[in-house]
């Protein structure tokens, strides 16, 4: 059985890895997309983990699978399309390691995978934690799905982690992008967003304040990521006057790529979680949780790639 289940998009990230003596851009072939990142940084710390989403009937799909496999996700709900192709994901990095994007996606497998296909997964035994993430609700029918997964895993008591990762190419304007991200935050309990997201859906960038707003939808743990700065976390354990809040330092590292950073942080968070079989109500558990995950983050930014890079728990010094 698996502890935690993902859903949403599973892609080719292309992603510049140098330049050649001409100073052209060169570029690899990564598999990654957020929800199938955050299942194998999960499942190579220990989790059991398992995937729900769409890929194409080529050769980058195929790469996908048995990259999945290969990390021992569950694919029984990885579905393929004859029509469309596996989405790819261009990755331009610069010289601090930060990422832009732009998307082959219109459309792109992950965004046509369907409601029937994405709630089969209820069929079985359930999850502890089900995540996803707001590129499934850039369009149909990927959105309806989504949601609809969303709603009935919550209906018989699955936790629910979402992941508002913004991605303007992919919005027809920056309100349209509000309005969805905002949509599912009523049915979710363990929300991880970055400082940028929590302005564009806040409307403030006061890490306090931001995230007291977003408890106000009823979500038990809120996870801001810093970048360098590290993680601020509020655990909302009653009345606004018993949260927790605190801000736990990122560790120091060499930056290669930042590209699945916040994918294995979550993915380790959510492991952590899932070992525990519940979300802590005190702020020395959640503090150690920041840490461990802050350490596979800072080790997947060492090297390249978002699924490469991503550490095991004997990398960690957990086994």
């Amino acid at each position: 059985m698996a502890q935690i289940i993902t859903l949403g998009e599973v892609l080719i990230d292309l992603t510049q890895t140098g330049t050649d003596e001409s100073g052209i851009p060169q570029f690899t072939a990564f598999p990654g997309g957020a929800p199938a990142n955050v299942a194998v940084a999960a499942s190579r710390l220990g989790a059991k983990t398992g995937f729900i989403g769409k890929i194409g009937s080529d050769a980058f799909g195929a790469q996908l699978r048995e990259t999945l496999e290969k990390d021992h996700v569950d694919t029984a709900c990885l579905f393929a399309s004859d029509e469309v192709p596996t989405t790819l994901a261009i990755v331009s990095v610069d010289e601090h390691g930060e990422r832009s994007f732009a998307f082959y996606r219109n459309p792109g497998a992950d965004t046509q995978l369907t409601e029937e296909e994405a709630t089969a997964f209820l069929k079985a035994e359930l999850p502890f934690i089900l995540h996803f993430g707001s590129l499934s609700l850039t369009t149909e029918p990927s959105r309806s799905a989504a949601l609809a997964a969303v709603q009935r895993a919550r209906e018989k008591g699955v936790l629910i982690s979402y992941d508002p990762n913004y991605r303007a190419a992919l919005w027809s304007s920056e309100e349209e992008a509000i309005r969805w991200m905002k949509a599912p935050l009523d049915s979710v309990d363990i929300l991880k967003i970055s400082d940028e997201e929590l302005m564009l859906l806040t409307g403030t960038d006061d890490l306090q304040e931001g995230s007291r707003r977003l408890s106000e939808y009823g979500i038990s743990l809120i996870l801001i990521t810093l970048g360098s700065k590290g993680v601020f976390y509020r655990l909302c354990c009653g009345d606004e006057a018993e949260h927790l809040c605190g801000l736990v330092p990122a560790e120091k590292v060499s930056v290669c790529d930042t590209n699945g950073a916040g994918d294995t942080f979550l993915g380790a968070v959510l492991m952590r979680l899932a070992d525990k079989g519940s979300i802590p109500a005190d702020s020395r558990q959640m503090e150690a949780i920041m840490s461990f995950a802050n350490r596979a983050a800072a080790l997947t930014c060492s090297r390249a790639g978002a699924i490469p890079a991503m550490p095991t728990a004997e990398e960690l010094g957990e086994m």
